[in-house]
């Protein structure tokens, strides 16, 4: 079987290379490696020969974190380049394929993304530790794609453009009421208030972010002007002006995304404008990727364009812009994941390294897909009547 997977990897990879060494340790040259002391992938475990043919999304992961693949002469980014620059947007092999439409349709049949389990969700991902995200994120704890205008853009002054970025988009009048849906740590509602003399609400199934939120309103004395719920969208009954939701759309399930667009109709008023800011993929839909739902985010999925189209159309709302944000999330990926690494002992101190290890695999993984796969972020703004907003863009970047 190790020869199998030799053949694998040498069809897989046709630029760069690294060198194989299977459980027998026998080691073979996989491509034709450009570095002058080649990254060594080594497997520690024989029955990794064939679950890395069968499955390659869900066991490389699997074994990289719990130390069953190790790697030598270079980084997890520099081997998860090589493969993902191979690779690009098409799938492993037919195996993979076959395997993952198979528990892909097993999790869309079984995976119903109801109110109890939303929350259940979220806590799974965003209830760690509030440690933990300090320690890579911006100062202001923004834990979505950050827009990078200039080469030279930090973290924060990306994420700060990105707040900036919505906000115009949003085209605010003072006194309007504003929904934040997954309002996260409030940081992009807190802006909001800030830059205008609007009313906002920001809901979100996380109880640890509900605090944080609500004790930064009363830090900036904002009491009166922003308000945070821990609340399902689908409970809410009111009528706003702006609707924005930043990274919470991946959260929603295929089968709700309906549900979603009618909600989201539902609560924006006659002439009001929404802003969808969400990962999707530029293929065909295909399955969620098994290593991140088992993982990372159980319950997620990232949609590709088609999908969320018809939905759209159906709830009536008009999409008025559209914006794919194609390389800003892998140089968000990248910054985090370098400051996670740096603080490696720091992290080490609230768990251990099995759990580095499965996190450095994931915001390396997620770096990749963005720079060589088929991941964008997807910016929609929706409204109800052509006239709600200007008929050019120039006030987009004003």
């Amino acid at each position: 079987m190790n020869k199998s997977l030799k053949k694998f990897c040498e069809n897989l990879i046709k630029v760069d290379g690294f060198i194989l060494v299977d459980a027998n340790s026998t080691e073979y040259t996989i491509g034709k490696p450009e570095k002058q002391i080649p990254i060594k992938l080594k497997i520690l475990d024989k029955s990794l020969h064939y679950k890395l043919l069968l499955l390659p999304d869900l066991y490389l992961g699997q074994a990289y974190t719990d130390g069953s693949l190790v790697i030598e002469n270079g980084s997890l980014t520099e081997f998860l380049e090589i493969a993902m620059k191979n690779l690009g947007r098409g799938d492993t092999n037919i195996f993979a394929t076959i395997i993952k439409k198979v528990f892909g349709t097993y999790r869309y049949l079984t995976n119903f993304n109801l109110i109890k389990k939303s929350k259940s969700n979220v806590a799974h991902h965003y209830d760690i530790s509030e440690k933990l995200y300090d320690l890579f994120l911006d100062k202001n704890r923004q834990y979505s794609c950050a827009y990078f205008k200039n080469d030279n853009d930090t973290l924060e002054d990306a994420q700060q453009n990105k707040m900036n970025h919505i906000i115009r988009k949003l085209n605010l009048k003072n006194n309007q009421k504003v929904l934040d849906i997954g309002s996260g740590w409030g940081t992009l509602a807190i802006e909001i208030a800030k830059q205008s003399q609007c009313e906002v609400t920001g809901i979100t199934l996380s109880e640890n972010q509900l605090k944080y939120s609500q004790s930064k309103v009363r830090e900036l004395n904002l009491e009166n002007q922003v308000n945070f719920k821990l609340m399902d969208y689908r409970e809410l009954n009111e009528k706003f002006d702006r609707v924005v939701s930043v990274g919470m759309f991946e959260h929603v399930g295929r089968k709700f995304y309906g549900k979603y667009f009618n909600k989201v109709s539902d609560l924006l008023s006659d002439d009001g404008v929404a802003l969808i800011h969400t990962i999707g993929s530029v293929n065909t839909p295909r399955d969620p990727h098994p290593w991140i739902t088992k993982y990372i985010f159980p319950g997620g999925y990232t949609p590709s364009l088609s999908e969320v189209a018809r939905p759209i159309e159906n709830s009536g709302l008009i999409i008025s812009d559209m914006e794919v944000l194609r390389m800003h999330y892998a140089h968000t990926l990248r910054n985090w994941k370098e400051r996670f690494i740096g603080k490696k002992d720091e992290v080490l101190t609230m768990f251990d390294e099995k759990f580095f290890r499965m996190w450095e695999f994931y915001l390396a993984g997620c770096e990749m897909a963005f720079k060589w796969g088929d991941q964008v972020v997807y910016q929609f703004q929706l409204t109800k009547d052509y006239r709600s907003t200007p008929v050019t863009r120039d006030y987009i970047y004003q």
